[in-house]
């Protein structure tokens, strides 16, 4: 959860939308403290799960739809470039491409 707490640092929004990875009570009360909702599925060993707003959760679908889509480009799935600087340049690339397909 170290990753996630840096995450949440740099959130904004109305709400926060994860999968069951997220679901921590120290999580979602970070997350409510910066005035977020948020919107993760719990875990199923959670004795009383919380309540999931549904139709924000399914937009999390195209988020995952849009990265699966990114990783059909062989040198980002595998990270081919050496250098930060050439690898986001390819994504960068990727994502306009993607866009311009979609459009």
């Amino acid at each position: 959860m170290i990753k996630a707490d840096e995450l949440l640092e740099h959130a904004r929004g109305k709400a926060l939308i994860g999968d069951t990875g997220y679901d921590s009570n120290r999580y979602l009360a970070a997350v409510r403290k910066k005035g977020m909702k948020p919107v993760i599925h719990s875990k199923p060993e959670r004795p009383v799960p919380h309540r999931l707003v549904r139709k924000l959760y399914r937009k999390r679908y195209l988020v995952e739809v849009f990265f699966h889509n990114l990783k059909r480009f062989r040198a980002i799935a595998t990270r081919y470039d050496k250098t930060a600087r050439n690898y986001l340049a390819l994504v960068q690339l990727a994502c306009a491409r993607l866009w311009l397909e979609e459009n």
